[in-house]
């Protein structure tokens, strides 16, 4: 059996302040809400997200060069190409020339002609190609005909033949700059007959915006500067 604690009893009154003290320690709880505090820390977590907007600025940067071929190089002068065709046609024409020439001087040397006095008309026989006439005759047209081959394949796969890099121009596609590959190549030569017709398609890039003759006008090609 139990008794009430006596008022007047000394070691009972520490006993209530002791035994309040545990009941306040709740009010502790809003320090236990410090760390519900931590979802604020949720905008530190969109921090990261920033580079997202960072990650879109390349996106924008690698659709650039798109329309970018605006920024081509500047177009080649008239005469810059012209020298490079000479070039070229030096590097095809001395070797292949030379060698025609030798097989067609020994089919002359071998000709005899004479002349009638009273009517002065002109009699020649003789000089039937020979057989080391006609093989470097042929041969002469099979290194020509070998030099064009490789100097479109230079301008199709690398925009410049021999004459082009010497002059620091070369061939590009109109819409990207790019090479217009061999077979192109070949396609642009043969249009150059639209060019042939008095010369002047070849005269056509000296007053031309872009300096296109008519194969580059049907082709889409241009001749630019590489420095």
């Amino acid at each position: 059996m139990s008794y009430p604690p006596d008022p007047n009893n000394p070691y009972g009154q520490p006993q209530q302040p002791n035994y309040g003290y545990p009941q306040q320690q709740p009010p502790a709880a809003p320090g236990y809400g410090y760390p519900q505090q931590a979802p604020p820390a949720a905008p530190g977590y969109g921090y990261p997200q920033a580079p997202q907007q960072g990650y879109g600025i390349p996106q924008q940067g690698y659709g650039y060069p798109q329309p970018g071929y605006q920024g081509m190089p500047p177009y080649a002068s008239w005469g810059s190409r012209v020298v490079a065709t000479l070039i070229d046609g030096l590097i095809v024409g001395v070797p292949s020339g030379i060698l025609y020439g030798i097989g067609a001087a020994q089919t002359i040397s071998g000709m005899k002609c004479t002349t009638d006095p009273d009517t002065y008309a002109s009699h020649c026989t003789g000089g039937a190609t020979s057989g080391v006439g006609g093989l470097l005759i042929l041969l002469g047209w099979v290194l020509a005909v070998a030099g064009l081959l490789f100097l479109l394949y230079r301008v199709g796969t690398t925009g410049q033949t021999p004459g082009k890099k010497a002059m620091n121009i070369r061939l590009a596609r109109e819409s990207d700059g790019q090479n217009i590959g061999f077979g192109m190549a070949f396609v642009r030569h043969l249009c150059h007959f639209l060019d042939g017709f008095c010369c002047v398609g070849y005269l056509w890039p000296l007053w031309d915006d872009k300096r296109q003759t008519f194969a580059d006008k049907v082709l889409s090609t241009v001749v630019v500067k590489t420095q």
